[in-house]
């Protein structure tokens, strides 16, 4: 039985394989998420097929970052395939640009605080304020509900501190960077097990590797959602 709780991310070159690994996992996943990695690969006609012909929820993680007019009309065009969630960089300019685009809509838009692949060194070079991450992470999650966002993305290892937030309350949180005990880490500098993501008040965790790369991929989705208790 699926658990919408876990968002599996369709990390694959292009709709054919994707196709092919949500087949395999069939009824063990509900929910997916399509990055911008597929975007040339056939990532909307995926996100459709699998919204309309298979029921499945739908997360499009663009992270769009623009002009307010621009990020506007890119969400209205978005939110009229009726997808699910749509990243938006969390600035509060594109979070409002983003809100406006998707009014009338259900589309939830969540506002991205600091990606969960960064440390203090890559903010460093990336001339980011001083200051830890997990105080710079909610200082942009405050601002971007703010701004009018429906919920954030985090790493779990902030998610306790932003659902405590005054404006928190009845917004998502979604936190990538979810390994299951014992999974390599990767690319991902701050982690949790997704028991944990969820105990810190994350709404949804993103899986990718530990499930499309295991052997069995609808026992991987077992096996994360078992943890989730």
């Amino acid at each position: 039985m699926s658990d919408d709780r876990l968002i599996v991310a369709l990390d694959v070159p292009n709709i054919v394989q994707g196709l092919a690994l949500a087949d395999r996992i069939g009824d063990d996943a509900s929910f997916y998420k399509i990055g911008l990695g597929m975007l040339t690969g056939g990532g909307f006609a995926l996100a459709n097929e699998l919204k309309r012909e298979r029921g499945k929820r739908i997360f499009l993680d663009m992270k769009l970052f623009d002009i307010g007019a621009t990020v506007e009309a890119a969400v209205r065009g978005i939110a009229g395939h009726g997808l699910d969630f749509l990243t938006v960089h969390g600035d509060p300019q594109v979070v409002r640009a983003a809100a406006e685009g998707k009014a009338g809509t259900d589309l939830k838009i969540l506002a991205v605080t600091v990606l969960t692949s960064l440390d203090r060194a890559d903010l460093d070079a990336n001339l980011i304020r001083p200051g830890e991450i997990a105080e710079i992470v909610l200082e942009r999650a405050a601002r971007a509900l703010e701004a009018g966002a429906d919920g954030v993305i985090a790493s779990p290892q902030e998610a306790a501190a932003i659902r405590a937030l005054p404006g928190a309350a009845g917004k998502l949180i979604v936190t990538p960077g979810v390994r299951p005990a014992g999974a390599a880490s990767g690319d991902q500098k701050r982690i949790e097990t997704p028991a944990r993501a969820i105990a810190n008040g994350a709404d949804h965790i993103v899986v990718g590797r530990p499930v499309w790369q295991a052997a069995d991929p609808a026992a991987a989705a077992r096996a994360i959602v078992a943890e989730l208790g």
